[in-house]
């Protein structure tokens, strides 16, 4: 059991190895639990954004130039609003994620996407809801948000290739399960949902 956690994911861990015999073994093979917040929220959904569709490797670059296209200034709406058709272009980024992120950046600076009220919403659900009517947000970026951005621990992305391939791999799921297959397996680790998705991401690369 890892041993340098703070209290709730010690309690987190101790949950999940107490319902299920398999993600204990994960527990103790991974190790201690690293996930964190990434960021202000805005930028959390900026990185989501860029990140779609693309490889790891190519996102990270579209993040460097975008960094240095603000001269290094924070990441904000106000700044992302600042820049040009153009300087997207140097950055790399396509017509349409472009359009995304203005809309983003819209929604947020005219105060119709408020972190703060989201962050004290306690329903998951509904922030889901509030989040996909922007454009270029699917159900899995708002999931992903809520984990990365909010600190939620009790989500479970099912659409997720790689938990469905984690999960099929240490549960021999059939290559014919359906999402909701997928949900009633991870019901067992409510309300830590979040944190057994994270140890089930590691076990790919170990």
């Amino acid at each position: 059991m890892p041993k340098h956690l703070p209290a709730t994911l010690l309690e987190a861990c101790a949950h999940l190895s107490n319902v299920d015999p398999v993600m204990g073994q994960l527990i103790r093979e991974v190790g201690d639990c690293q996930l964190h917040l990434q960021g202000a929220r805005y930028s959390v959904l900026v990185r989501s954004i860029i990140s779609q569709q693309i490889s790891v490797q190519a996102a990270k670059t579209i993040r460097k130039r975008l960094q240095r296209s603000l001269s290094n200034r924070h990441l904000s709406p106000r700044t992302v609003a600042a820049l040009s058709d153009t300087d997207f272009k140097t950055i790399g980024l396509s017509r349409q994620k472009r359009g995304y992120l203005r809309h983003l950046t819209e929604l947020t600076l005219n105060g119709t996407l408020n972190f703060r009220s989201i962050a004290r919403n306690p329903n998951d659900e509904s922030i889901i809801s509030t989040l996909v009517e922007v454009n270029g947000i699917g159900k899995w970026t708002a999931q992903m948000f809520l984990v990365f951005g909010l600190g939620r621990l009790d989500v479970f992305a099912s659409g997720d290739l790689g938990l469905r391939k984690a999960v099929a791999t240490h549960y021999n799921l059939p290559t014919s399960a359906t999402s909701q297959d997928y949900e009633a397996l991870a019901l067992q680790w409510s309300p830590f949902r979040s944190i057994a998705s994270w140890y089930l991401w590691r076990s790919l690369e170990m």
